[in-house]
């Protein structure tokens, strides 16, 4: 089962196509990303992009929120989560190219739907890069308030931005190292946190509380979830990977399951330590910084600066992978006709990667000097959900009109547990706060208003792409 992702490709000039080398020429031809990644390094890009330590981001807003439930949170999105990842675990099998949700919706639903998709997914991605810089200049302004903010923007961004225009090959193997260290504080954070808890620090003692539905709100329970989804969009950006991927048919579906099962294991095991330490957030005073405040109070001080040692490898790993999956979903986007090609549709002859979108996404990205955290923050998650849903949606189709599941495990795997994915992500998605649905709203009336005159007003049919060998 094989999609020729170089069929209808953009065609690059000479000054900006990779080297004529077997990897990196399609069977007809074309000029094609070149294909590097095995399982390990897309499994690692997954966890890099997710960052282990984000973990510590928003547990004092979702603590606060769902009066001490933060674990509980975590389930329902694991739940949700997990479901999305198995449609996204078949689709980007049947699909094995670069563009995600885009890709998936574009060939099952409709060319012109497929780009509401990726233009809603854009949001997301864009953002992301700018959000990561916001983070740097948050937790160093912290240890060194005296160094200007964008000084820390601009370094993570510079960094970020040199390591992706060397090759996506190195980029992987330096994420290899930011993990490994990311993951070495958080078993250290882990391993004091539940010292404490044996010890019975301030009272505390091992409870069900924190996974206890009973006295919070629905609502609540679901608007914390659905802030926690920015914990898990690594498992989507690996997609972006699959014409990089040498076994993409095996190894992208493999890493989807690997990220978000590891994910949510980790992300509700650290949450449960914090909270049985801390049941009242309130206690730790500063809400949004409260995970710096609890690394203190379990380890010392020198512990604390270990633990924001470690979160700004988190953060350097977080955008290293964020601006490489932006630049190659423009990539797609631009290579397929739906935005222009000869910006974003071409690769660099020497590093076989898309120079000119890693730039593009570089720019954006410095925009978070002019931006608030909260602000950035709250429109992630519109595109997130746009993008699961429709890929959850795009599995129905592709299953109704050619795989034909028969059997109870067909129509459960084809109908059944992607209509659950997309009704969870709806209901996710209205917990978003008005503020996200208006602005993310505005962006999609854009992408409507961008295509209806690429189009001629649906006149002109959008580039076609291979139909892909499904059985």
């Amino acid at each position: 089962m094989r999609t020729d992702s170089t069929k209808n490709s953009s065609t690059a000039s000479d000054s900006t196509t990779p080297l004529t080398t077997p990897d990196a020429v399609g069977t007809d031809g074309s000029r094609t990303l070149r294909r590097r990644l095995r399982l390990r390094h897309i499994v690692f890009l997954g966890l890099a992009y997710m960052a282990p330590l984000a973990v510590f981001d928003t547990f004092g807003i979702v603590a606060e929120a769902t009066d001490g439930r933060v674990p509980l949170a975590y389930i329902l999105i694991f739940i949700a989560v997990v479901v999305t990842a198995l449609s996204y675990a078949r689709m980007s099998k049947y699909y094995p190219r670069a563009g995600s949700a885009y890709t998936y919706a574009r060939e099952t639903i409709n060319p012109h739907v497929g780009f509401m998709v990726g233009w809603a997914a854009t949001l997301d991605y864009l953002l992301l890069p700018m959000l990561n810089a916001l983070l740097a200049a948050i937790y160093m302004g912290a240890v060194l308030p005296d160094v200007p903010s964008w000084v820390w923007v601009i370094s993570t961004i510079v960094i970020c931005t040199v390591l992706n225009l060397v090759g996506v090959k190195l980029a992987a193997q330096v994420n290899v190292i930011l993990v490994v260290v990311q993951l070495v504080v958080a078993a250290a954070f882990i391993f004091f946190a539940v010292r404490n808890i044996l010890m019975g620090a301030g009272g505390a003692e091992l409870t069900l509380l924190p996974f206890d539905p009973s006295g919070v709100p629905a609502g609540a329970l679901l608007g914390g979830a659905s802030l926690l989804a920015l914990s898990f969009l690594g498992f989507d950006a690996v997609t972006t990977m699959s014409e990089e991927a040498v076994r993409p048919t095996v190894d992208i579906p493999r890493a989807i399951i690997i990220i978000v099962i590891s994910a949510g294991v980790f992300f509700i095991a650290v949450t449960y330590t914090m909270q049985v330490l801390f049941p009242d957030v309130a206690t730790v005073g500063n809400i949004v910084g409260a995970s710096p405040e609890i690394a203190k109070y379990i380890g010392g001080a020198a512990f604390q600066a270990l633990f924001v040692g470690g979160y700004m490898f988190a953060v350097l790993g977080c955008g290293l992978t964020q601006q490489m999956s932006a630049a190659r979903l423009l990539y797609a986007m631009g290579r397929d006709g739906m935005l222009p090609s000869r910006v974003f549709g071409r690769i660099n002859r020497r590093t076989g990667v898309p120079m000119i979108n890693i730039l593009i996404i570089a720019v954006l990205a410095s925009s978070a000097m002019f931006l608030d955290l909260e602000s950035a923050a709250s429109l992630i998650n519109f595109g997130a959900y746009v993008a699961f849903g429709a890929v959850n949606l795009s599995l129905i189709l592709a299953a109704y009109r050619h795989l034909r599941p028969a059997g109870r495990i067909g129509v459960w795997a084809g109908y059944f547990l992607p209509a659950v994915g997309l009704a969870i992500n709806f209901a996710l998605w209205l917990s978003l706060d008005a503020n996200a649905k208006i602005v993310g709203t505005i962006w999609a009336v854009a992408g409507f208003i961008f295509l209806l005159v690429r189009t001629r007003a649906f006149r002109a049919q959008a580039p076609a792409m291979a139909e892909p060998e499904l059985d």
